[in-house]
């Protein structure tokens, strides 16, 4: 019997999430996030598109659907289509995996690890003391972290401004005893994120995220051949395609595709495929919601390159407004993102492996959508006026 879909819905919830629902014609219902901070109505209005054309259609069809979503229209790609397409593609994996009472992981050949290794946040926007957060991240039971490498930094810089990273990072590696990955966040162009790099190279962060913009291949690929910290990126990629010229390149050490922005479950799983081929390491990206993250770690647990799983448990992002929401809020079973040495157990219920309480949303979008604005990212400017990357 078909597994007809009836209802393709959208939910805005702090604190800067939007997730999808699906419900087939027996009432299997499916959840997926499509999360792209910043611009939240843009993919609203992709999704009502898709509503358009796949209620009515076999949520069983996944490849069919991915495909009909990402070429039905003649352009195709970009930030917005592909989160709209993620959380269409992660609900009816949810789905297929809820109707065969098996995780997603099963569907995707089976799990070649037992549980995956997680880093939490540190630091902000406006990173300054890490020392406390890093301690308090080990307590947890963290054994890595990330934070940003810098506040708003000029084409060209003062060298001075790059003091303070590099004692940042010592802090954390020798006196918190833990690893770092630093993320540069795209913020510092070449004469200064060669420079960082170098810096920081004795301490031996975990990776250095997003050196330069990922507009420039050439010359990421240029600054990895300098440094022998792992170069990762990929937040900021949304298909395989994207991602060719900088394996091609040998430009990357650690791939990091977004679950919410680069086609869901489905285009996550080839972009594995794809880097593994290079030797290139995958670390999703995702300071996102409980339902990205359930997504990303039914991936991790099949792909042989996973290495570490970004989460947003305790992040600035969500404890910025303490009445907002933080990962475990909009969950029944907040358990399973337990952290113990490091490590969280892989996902075994059916599914993605996750319950959201769907009342919890409905109130939190209704609430949120007639009192606030969209989250955006703030607009940077330095002292002369010019703006600054964020």
């Amino acid at each position: 019997m078909p597994s007809t879909i009836t209802k393709i819905e959208y939910f805005r919830v702090p604190p800067r999430w939007l997730f999808v629902r699906v419900e087939t014609a027996d009432g299997t219902v499916g959840w997926g996030e499509g999360t792209l901070e910043g611009h939240t109505e843009a993919v609203e209005g992709a999704l009502r598109d898709l509503q358009e054309r796949f209620v009515g259609a076999n949520a069983s069809n996944i490849q069919d659907i991915w495909q009909i979503a990402y070429m039905g229209r003649f352009y195709r790609g970009g930030p917005v289509l592909m989160s709209a397409l993620s959380g269409l593609d992660i609900a009816l994996w949810d789905i297929k995996g809820k109707k065969m009472g098996v995780p997603v992981y099963e569907l995707l050949g089976g799990k070649v690890r037992d549980r995956v290794k997680v880093y939490g946040w540190i630091g902000g926007d406006h990173p300054s003391d890490v020392m406390k957060a890093a301690l308090e991240r080990k307590r947890q039971g963290f054994t890595a972290v990330k934070m940003n490498a810098t506040d708003a930094v000029s084409w060209i810089d003062s060298p001075n401004v790059l003091k303070g990273t590099v004692e940042r990072v010592r802090q954390v590696r020798e006196e918190a005893g833990m690893d770092v990955g630093v993320d540069f966040h795209g913020r510092l162009h070449k004469g200064m994120a060669k420079q960082l790099a170098k810096l920081l190279e004795p301490y031996q962060p975990l990776f250095i995220e997003e050196p330069l913009l990922p507009t420039q291949p050439e010359e990421i690929a240029e600054l990895s051949k300098t440094v022998s910290t792992p170069i990762a990126l990929g937040e900021r990629l949304y298909t395989r395609h994207d991602f060719r010229p900088y394996l091609e390149k040998c430009a990357i050490d650690i791939a990091q595709p977004d679950v919410a922005h680069c086609g869901g479950i489905t285009e996550l799983r080839n972009i594995a495929i794809l880097t593994e081929t290079y030797d290139v390491a995958l670390a999703p990206h995702c300071p996102l919601g409980p339902i990205a993250l359930a997504a990303c770690i039914q991936v991790a647990l099949t792909s042989p390159n996973f290495v570490i799983q970004e989460m947003s448990w305790k992040m600035h992002y969500n404890l910025d407004d303490p009445s907002a929401a933080d990962l475990h809020t909009y969950m029944s079973n907040p358990q399973v993102f337990n952290v113990q040495d490091g490590h969280i157990e892989a996902l075994t219920n059916p599914g993605i492996g996750i319950e959201i309480d769907e009342e919890r949303v409905r109130k939190a979008d209704a609430m949120y959508t007639a009192s606030q604005q969209a989250w955006r990212n703030p607009v940077w400017r330095g002292q002369d006026g010019s703006m600054r990357e964020w």
